[in-house]
């Protein structure tokens, strides 16, 4: 892409095609887009080739083969069974085994059911010799059900090339992957291979495609396939063993308190990384239904780090890899969750056996690998932080619950920031972004193309990367993107003095900008801040701010927003001092200072001010829409004032976040709310979990996954009623909705603060009062069919109990 700035020269991209890797921009003469498409023959146009390249992949020939691999070897005839073995011959899981079943014995025993006199010995031992079988059968069969079944060759040769056939037919410009990253790769792995150590992928996760990309990758580059942790929700009928079959282990969703499965588990990932096998584990647990990464979820890191800790393996080695789309296939149906519509099952079979799917032209996949670490060596480090002793290594851990947490959250945020570090932002990401951070209603293609051109350059000199394209006009690279994104996200206005582009579908959009937020989120943060005078508008004396008001603004902004963004690890101070002179650097802003150098006051520069304050203006509307559902969040934590009749009824979570979504919709429709994405469900629960560890509010969990959370305000943060019974415009939550409100986008309809502590509030106290009424309705539907039935439950609970 042309750019005002001279970019760094780097390795050339590699594109993944049907035999060959090739040099990033390779064209034939028959045409730019030849090399991609023409991949494979079509059955249609040249039958005979067609049946020539199925026979290539199902015979094996050349690097079809699979044979000569890097790694551990892999599909092979008895590998399911060899490694079902080694599970179930785990000290650990026996030693658990043998635990679950004597405790069953002791309870049998206390109600009397293993009988009395000189035979109740014989009987305690033939029932835990039972016991002991039923369990292994039951480890046994869970076992089986979960470990991946590598066993044929010409399965997977097969597979590669119809996940091929669907990639590069959907992904019509192929796979790309950086060269100097995949040398290095290789050489990581034939190490590990030597040292018998298992590589972990961590991808982020956006799309099911995620599934496949990387298993293509690592098969056409002649890596071990990695066994891919995936949940069983996937586990559908014919589906479920094609994916077991290509390298898939299947996990529950959740298994809290069964003592069994966990054990399973541990001692799969134990056998797995003692065996050096590969695994590949989502860092987010879930798809990103927002475009940007999610906090980490920790439980396979847990048990990779367990194995590691504990010296039951000797090191693994950690990759963080970054997959980013022109077009995420799913985007569609992900406006429709986060708008509170019920997820639909999963049935990955259904997205690539669409039509449309295939028959659409979703540009390209860029995969990007960081350089691998040393888990071993970043414990020790982390240990050596924590003050424990070289003598204590792993004990100092395992042993303390609050240490072993505290490393896992800080490994999962460094594989977070790894794999932002290597992210490539993508055509459609460029224009998204500039679409939505305009004032206008839209833009005509040369001022579009500048500022594309503006922000690769800010990507690149804030240590992003741009997607390469060798050389080809920008204009020809947003003509693509705009042909990508199609038009029912970015539609022209023809009959013009130049043809102008606008955003159709601004939620669905916002997916693709969000993949850039975190290249800018520290001077996002700091613009926002300077933006409490700046929006009080008058001349520049009046929107002059001192540091000190500005740093107490994006201290809390920062502290705000901690759930959502990666912030850089120096702290708030010395990094907001590095923004200042960025930004100052820039001519965004023009900062005082005193004799000894430091920060008086900050202002706007007047070279930004005669550019229209379009640079100010793109770093605010990057973080508008997430101040604004935080603002959303806070202000329906207002409908939770109890009612002044109203004592000990409690709330259930999920319906008052259900709540704070329908409020949000209606202040967006009556004016008072600026972005519509803000009411998006994910965001909305970011912003109650930050309530929650400042403490505004109380949630209480059960043990019991089928007993739903319930949330209240606590006590210091509850507002008081006037003898009205309405809510008062005052107390700490009402301080904290304002100081939010400080930074957000200014609207006619809410010039004056009138509109926030009349409308908005009786508008939050009516939802309130509805959900009180509900609850308690509830609460007596509850009781009414709870009459009579607790010594039923417990009858039936003792005869579960004594069948097992």
């Amino acid at each position: 892409m042309s750019s005002s700035k001279q970019e760094v020269a780097a390795a050339p991209d590699l594109e993944i095609l049907s035999t060959t890797l090739r040099p990033g921009g390779y064209v034939q003469d028959d045409g730019p887009e030849q090399n991609v498409i023409a991949s494979y023959a079509s059955f249609r146009q040249a039958p005979l080739e067609f049946l020539k390249e199925v026979s290539l992949h199902v015979s094996g020939t050349g690097w079809r083969s699979y044979d000569y691999i890097i790694g551990q070897p892999v599909f092979y005839q008895g590998f399911s069974e060899n490694m079902k073995n080694a599970v179930m011959s785990r000290p650990m899981l026996q030693a658990r085994i043998r635990e679950l079943a004597g405790k069953r014995l002791q309870v049998e025993d206390d109600e009397g059911l293993l009988g009395v006199g000189g035979f109740k010995e014989k009987r305690k031992a033939e029932r835990r010799e039972e016991l002991e079988q039923n369990l292994e059968k039951v480890a046994a069969d869970t076992t089986d059900n979960m470990i991946c079944k590598m066993e044929s060759k010409r399965f997977i040769r097969g597979a590669y090339y119809f996940a091929t056939q669907l990639l590069t037919r959907a992904y019509h410009q192929g796979i790309h992957v950086s060269s100097e990253e995949v040398i290095r790769l290789r050489d990581v792995a034939a190490n590990a291979a030597t040292d018998n150590h298992s590589i972990i992928f961590l991808p982020c996760h956006r799309s099911h495609v995620d599934y496949v990309s990387l298993q293509v990758i690592c098969y056409r580059l002649g890596i071990s396939l990695p066994t891919v942790v995936a949940g069983d929700n996937l586990a559908l009928p014919g589906l479920k063993q094609f994916l077991q079959s290509a390298g898939a282990m299947w996990i529950r969703r959740s298994f809290a308190g069964d003592a069994l499965y966990t054990t399973i588990v541990q001692s799969y990932i134990d056998t797995l990384l003692q065996m050096g096998m590969n695994i590949e584990a989502f860092i987010e647990g879930g798809r990103s239904r927002t475009g940007k990464l999610l906090s980490p979820k920790f439980g396979i890191l847990s048990f990779i780090m367990d194995a590691v800790i504990s010296g039951r393996c000797d090191d693994a080695i950690i990759c963080p890899v970054s997959t980013q789309y022109d077009k995420v296939i799913e985007t569609e149906g992900y406006v429709s969750e986060l708008l509170g519509q019920p997820k639909p099952k999963e049935n990955l079979m259904d997205l690539l056996s669409s039509s449309s799917v295939l028959s659409l032209k979703l540009g390209r996949v860029d995969v990007r690998f960081h350089k691998p670490w040393s888990l071993k060596t970043f414990i020790a480090e982390q240990q050596a932080r924590m003050n424990i002793l070289p003598q204590q290594v792993g004990v100092g851990i395992s042993k303390n619950t609050e240490n072993k947490a505290r490393l896992l959250r800080t490994m999962g945020y460094r594989v977070l920031s790894d794999i932002n570090s290597v992210s490539v932002v993508m055509p459609t990401a460029l224009v998204g972004c500039v679409l939505l951070t305009l004032r206008g209603r839209g833009v005509g293609m040369s001022e579009l193309v500048r500022r594309v051109d503006w922000l690769c350059d800010r990507v690149r000199g804030n240590g992003g990367r741009v997607a390469h394209f060798n050389g080809i006009p920008t204009s020809d690279v947003v003509q693509r993107a705009i042909e990508v994104l199609g038009p029912d996200l970015v539609n022209t206005v023809d009959g013009l003095l130049e043809p102008t582009y606008y955003a159709v579908d601004r939620f669905q959009l916002s997916f693709y900008r969000n993949q850039i937020v975190h290249l800018f989120i520290s001077e996002s943060v700091l613009s926002l801040s300077l933006y409490t005078t700046v929006k009080r508008g008058g001349g520049p004396s009046d929107q002059l701010m001192s540091y000190a008001a500005l740093y107490k603004q994006a201290e809390f902004l920062s502290q705000l927003f901690r759930g959502e963004f990666i912030f850089p690890t120096e702290g708030l101070r010395v990094n907001l001092l590095k923004t200042l002179h960025g930004l100052e650097a820039d001519s965004v802003i023009t900062v005082s200072r005193d004799p000894d150098g430091t920060p008086t006051t900050v202002e706007l520069s007047d070279q930004e001010r005669q550019r229209g304050r379009e640079d100010f203006d793109f770093y605010c509307f990057l973080i508008w829409p997430f101040c604004e559902a935080s603002w959303l969040g806070a202000v329906s934590l207002l409908a939770l004032t109890p009612p002044k009749d109203v004592k000990g009824t409690s709330l259930q979570l999920n319906k008052v976040q259900d709540m704070a979504q329908l409020f949000g919709k209606t202040l967006y429709h009556q004016g008072d709310l600026s972005y519509f994405e803000a009411v998006n469900k994910e965001t909305l629960k970011n912003a109650y979990q930050r309530f929650e560890e400042e403490g505004i509010i109380l949630v209480s969990r059960s043990r019991d996954s089928k007993v739903p959370a319930t949330i209240k305000l606590s006590p210091q943060w509850t507002p008081s009623r006037n003898e009205l019974g309405a809510i008062k415009a005052d107390g700490r939550l009402w301080d904290f909705t304002e100081n939010i409100a400080l930074s957000r986008r200014e609207g006619k309809n809410r010039r004056d603060g009138a509109t926030v502590s009349t409308r908005v509030l009786a508008l939050a106290d009516k939802a309130g009062q509805e959900l009180y009424m509900n609850a308690s309705f509830d609460a007596l539907s509850s009781v009414s069919k709870d009459v009579g039935s607790p010594s039923k439950r417990r009858r039936k609970e003792i005869q579960s109990k004594a069948r097992l």
